[in-house]
């Protein structure tokens, strides 16, 4: 089957991003085929494996990262798409980052815990900065909102909320904004 001129130039097309404050310059065709996924790039020539991989069909948010601020589904999006964005992952955020933290304190065995396997926790985090970026205090129903694209399969909805709503207060006490 013979390529399409559009294909071709694509394969012959240089992208650049930024990754955790990082810039990555790629062929297309050479470093990165046309229709690999955002989520494989990162996690298989990038070695960023808290981008997690479940559904593949954007129905469970583990693969959640930050596309110029914005929460994206990157097991839907084409590496190719994310030309001239900058990128973050939860391998991009810093030790003190009231998000992780907020999930971290709320890990106490049993009810209310944010974490159990950890397996969507990446996600969850990313899309809490998206909407406290967007939305510095929000009330538990727009939390609810926020996070409702996001699947935890060990059921602990209500802990990651609270921590949600924890980040909120540790970020406005501190008086800064989320740093992503």
């Amino acid at each position: 089957m013979e390529k399409t001129n559009q294909e071709l130039k694509r394969e012959e097309e240089i992208i650049q991003f930024k990754v955790n404050g990082r810039d990555y310059q790629f062929t297309v065709g050479r470093d990165l085929e046309p229709q690999e996924t955002l989520s494989s790039f990162l996690r298989e020539r990038l070695g960023l494996t808290g981008v997690k991989v479940s559904c593949e069909q954007g129905a469970c948010g583990a693969c959640t990262i930050l596309l110029n601020g914005e929460s994206v589904l990157s097991c839907m999006m084409l590496a190719v798409e994310a030309d001239g964005g900058e990128i973050v992952t939860i391998e991009g955020l810093n030790q003190e980052d009231e998000v992780v933290n907020s999930f971290v304190e709320m890990c106490e065995p049993g009810f209310g815990t944010a974490m159990q396997c950890g397996f969507c926790t990446p996600g969850f985090i990313m899309e809490a900065h998206s909407l406290l970026n967007k939305n510095p205090n929000p009330s538990p129903d727009e939390i609810k909102e926020g996070l409702s694209g996001h699947i935890c399969r060990c059921g602990c909805y209500h802990g990651i909320e609270k921590a949600v709503e924890n980040a909120a207060v540790l970020i406005m006490k501190k008086g800064v904004e989320s740093d992503v």
